[in-house]
């Protein structure tokens, strides 16, 4: 939706900016992804329209917030995935919110499989990409925001211990930047987790992996040399450092789907899937019959 709030008049190299950035929302949007304003900064980047510095980030979202109040980039088009508005759900009859509950209603497709999987990001920015994928699946997923509190860590690892009882293998599927602790990252959940749980855990690093940076080419930045963790990791990586938010959604998208239908027992989930499809049928029948009391 582009809607004019200032007249604003641009210079060329200005219009052609926003031009490509227009181009390049299209693109996600088609995929049925919306951009955070630092996802479309580092595909400016990677395509080479761009520098891979500070004051090219901030250049780019003056331009796109002028354009945007110019009506010549859609409010839709790029989203805050940390600052939102919550607020309570409203029904305008008992029927509908029965209806709604049908839509809702769960079974829990994981309470056969042998594993318990979850996603852990490091970005909270990023949560809105793996969100959709995650609620296809029918997979917990949350944001780390750095190295993860002790709180939560104690949290995750009882729930861990739960379904080592039950008889089921815990794995988190864990994506973070390719920096000195976004690396570390990993291990330090690997170890808290396995305290608190006190049991084995699985934590399999999806990305961001040398071999996807070779293999992607994301731009590179310089990784900060006052990390505590640098020197380990230049000696292993060098001076260069990758951030998760260059991939493309699809791409992290396609890493989450094809690790948890590796992991999970696909005849297992169908028949799950059609116990809760006929629960949700029945769920809808007393709706139905609800509303049509509410019309006589």
């Amino acid at each position: 939706m582009k809607i004019q709030y200032d007249v604003i008049n641009f210079r060329k190299d200005r219009l052609v900016l926003i031009d490509q950035a227009n181009a390049i929302i299209k693109e996600y949007q088609d995929q049925g992804f919306l951009l955070t304003l630092r996802q479309l900064y580092y595909q400016f980047v990677a395509r080479d329209l761009i520098e891979n510095t500070q004051r090219s980030y901030k250049r780019l979202g003056s331009v796109i917030n002028d354009a945007r109040m110019a009506g010549k980039i859609s409010w839709e088009a790029i989203e805050d995935r940390t600052r939102n508005l919550q607020s309570l759900a409203h029904w305008d009859s008992p029927s509908q919110i029965v209806g709604a509950c049908a839509d809702q209603f769960r079974f829990d497709k994981w309470e056969d499989q042998d594993v318990r999987v979850e996603v852990w990001c490091e970005k909270e920015a990023l949560i809105g990409v793996f969100s959709r994928i995650c609620d296809e699946l029918d997979v917990p997923y949350f944001a780390c925001r750095g190295y993860v509190s002790q709180s939560e860590q104690w949290r995750a690892g009882r729930r861990f211990m739960h379904y080592h009882d039950r008889g089921q293998r815990p794995v988190v599927l864990h994506f973070g930047d390719h920096d000195p602790s976004g690396i570390d990252m990993t291990r330090d959940n690997l170890e808290r987790l396995s305290i608190f749980a006190e049991n084995d855990v699985e934590v399999r690093r999806l990305a961001l992996n040398m071999d996807q940076v070779e293999e992607h080419q994301p731009p590179p930045n310089p990784a900060k040399i006052t990390d505590a963790r640098f020197r380990s990791y230049a000696s292993k990586y060098g001076e260069e450092s990758w951030e998760l938010d260059a991939l493309q959604p699809s791409m992290l998208v396609d890493l989450v789907r094809g690790a948890v239908e590796n992991l999970r027992d696909q005849d297992l989930w169908d028949e799950a899937v059609s116990r809760e499809e006929e629960a949700r049928d029945r769920i809808l029948a007393i709706a139905n019959d609800m509303h049509d009391e509410e019309e006589d």
